[in-house]
């Protein structure tokens, strides 16, 4: 089965700057699209940004210009550079796999236990 396993988040103050890794582990081959997600307490889960197997991106209106997503095939990982960070960036940050193509089949939706990113003013 494949796991999901995010590292990098913590407290940074507004303005600043953080790196979330994402790493797949497991008999993957490849993956589809990866993605980052975040849940602020009492809402609801919102997509941050997505990254498909070539490299085409997405991104929330909130975070446009400020974080980017990357992926390094190679290592199953993917990135969330995070820029300008802001109070309202607080939050738990998932990472989600699409697909995931395995040795042992393909696994759908799969998600990291989540990374909390905490942005003091």
């Amino acid at each position: 089965q494949v796991q999901l396993v995010e590292s990098g988040g913590g407290l940074v103050q507004v303005g600043g700057s953080l790196r979330l890794s994402c790493a797949a582990s497991g008999r993957v081959f490849s993956i589809n699209t990866m993605g980052w997600y975040r849940q602020a307490p009492g809402k609801q889960r919102e997509l941050v940004a997505t990254i498909t197997s070539r490299d085409s991106t997405n991104y929330a209106g909130s975070v446009k210009g400020r974080f980017t997503i990357s992926r390094d095939n190679a290592k199953n990982t993917v990135y969330l550079k995070m820029n300008s960070l802001k109070p309202e960036d607080t939050a738990v940050y998932y990472c989600n796999a699409d697909k995931v193509f395995t040795a042992t089949g393909t696994e759908y939706d799969s998600w990291g236990q989540g990374t909390q990113v905490t942005v003091s003013s």
